[in-house]
C-alpha cells in the first residue's frame, strides 16, 4: 500500500519523549557523580520516590483541588472571553470602547491581582478561582476577537451575495473561518489558567500543587518542590493534549501542511 506524501512527512510520536528522557538521565548521572549538589537538585529517582510517598499522604486531594480550580476558573474566564471577544470582533464601536482597556489589563502580572482579590473576596476559594479566570480570559478573548476580525472580507461578500441570513452568516462563514484562532486562544488560555492557579495557591491555600510548592520551600525540601513542578508539567501537558485532539477533530476539514488526523 502506497503512503501519501503528507503521511510520510510525519515524525514518530516517540520522538517527543527523547528530550525529557535524555535530560532525566543526564541529571541522574550529574547528581550521582557529585557534579551537582543533591540537596539543591535531587536526582530524578529521588523525585520519583517522593511522588510515591506523597501518593500515600493525600497527593490525590492536592491534584483534585488544583484541577477543580483550573476547570472552574477556565470555564468562567473562557465563557466571558468568547462573549466579549465576539462582540468586540463583530462590532467596531465595541472594539473602540473595550479593546484598549482590555489590552491594558492584559499586561498586569498575575501576582499583582492577588492583594486586591484578597481584599475584595477574602481567602477562601473565590479569589483563587477569580484569578484563574482572569488568566484564562485574555488569551481566549484575543483569539476570538482577532479570529472574527481577520475573516476574509471576500468570504463575507460572497455570503451576502448568496443572501445568507445573519445567523447563517455566523454559522456557515464566520465561525468556521475564525475557529482556528479561537481554538488556539482556548489552548493558550488553558495553559495560563494553570500558571495563574499556582500564583493563587501560593497564598492562603491548604491544598493544591501550589501549596506543595510553598510547603517544600518552607521546609527546605527541594524534592517536594520539584515533584510539584513535575506534576504541574504533566497535568498541563495532559489537558493541552485533550485540547489539541479536540482542535484536530473540529478542524479536520482544513487542507493544511499538517494533515494529521489523530
Amino acid at each position: 500500500m502506497r503512503h501519501s506524501p503528507a503521511r510520510s512527512r510525519e515524525a514518530p510520536r516517540w520522538l517527543g519523549a527523547v528530550l525529557p528522557l535524555s535530560l532525566l538521565l543526564v541529571l541522574e548521572a550529574a547528581v550521582r557523580l557529585d557534579a551537582v549538589p543533591a540537596h539543591l537538585l535531587p536526582p530524578p529517582s529521588e523525585i520519583a520516590r517522593t511522588l510515591f510517598d506523597l501518593a500515600g499522604n493525600g497527593l490525590a486531594a492536592h491534584i483534585a483541588a488544583s484541577t477543580a480550580r483550573v476547570a472552574i476558573g477556565f470555564a468562567i474566564g473562557s465563557a466571558l472571553a468568547v462573549a466579549l471577544g465576539a462582540w468586540v470582533g463583530l462590532a467596531p464601536r465595541a472594539r473602540a470602547v473595550l479593546d484598549p482597556s482590555f489590552q491594558a489589563l492584559r499586561a498586569i502580572p498575575s501576582l499583582a491581582w492577588v492583594p486586591l482579590l484578597l481584599l475584595w473576596l477574602g481567602i477562601d476559594e473565590a479569589p483563587k478561582i477569580t484569578l484563574v479566570a482572569i488568566g484564562a480570559f485574555f488569551p481566549v478573548y484575543m483569539g476570538v476577537a482577532s479570529g472574527l476580525r481577520d475573516v476574509d472580507r471576500k468570504l463575507i461578500e460572497v455570503a451576502e451575495m448568496a443572501g445568507l441570513s445573519p445567523w447563517a452568516m455566523v454559522r456557515r462563514v464566520l465561525l468556521p473561518a475564525s475557529l482556528p484562532a479561537v481554538l488556539t486562544g482556548l489552548r493558550n488560555g488553558l495553559s495560563l489558567a494553570w500558571m495563574f492557579m499556582v500564583a493563587a495557591e501560593l497564598i492562603a491555600a491548604t491544598r493544591g500543587l501550589g501549596y506543595l510548592l510553598t510547603d517544600g520551600r518552607e521546609t527546605g525540601r527541594a524534592d517536594i518542590v520539584l515533584a510539584a513542578i513535575v506534576l504541574l508539567a504533566l497535568l498541563g501537558k495532559l489537558t493541552d493534549t485533550g485540547m489539541q485532539r479536540l482542535e484536530t477533530r473540529w478542524l479536520a476539514w482544513r487542507d493544511t501542511l499538517d494533515t494529521r488526523r489523530g
